[in-house]
């Protein structure tokens, strides 16, 4: 499955740089249908595809650093 697969918006570019929670509430406002999930750096995460689901890369001081996409 691949995130041209799943409903909504798939991809927050804009959100490298701001900080986690802030990405969060905005990922989940501008999709309902995703659950976002703030992941330190250095984490290991469940590598899986889901349509429900976007990993928010944050850095050692909370900022996003990675684009967040479906997965």
């Amino acid at each position: 499955m691949a995130s041209d697969e799943c409903k909504g918006k798939s991809s927050w570019p804009e959100l490298v740089g701001v900080k986690g929670n802030v990405a969060e509430a905005t990922i989940e406002r501008e999709n309902p249908l995703v659950d976002a999930v703030i992941v330190p750096k250095g984490s290991s995460v469940i590598t899986d595809f889901r349509c429900d689901r976007v990993w928010v890369w944050v850095d050692e001081n909370g900022i996003v650093y990675q684009v967040p996409v479906i997965g």
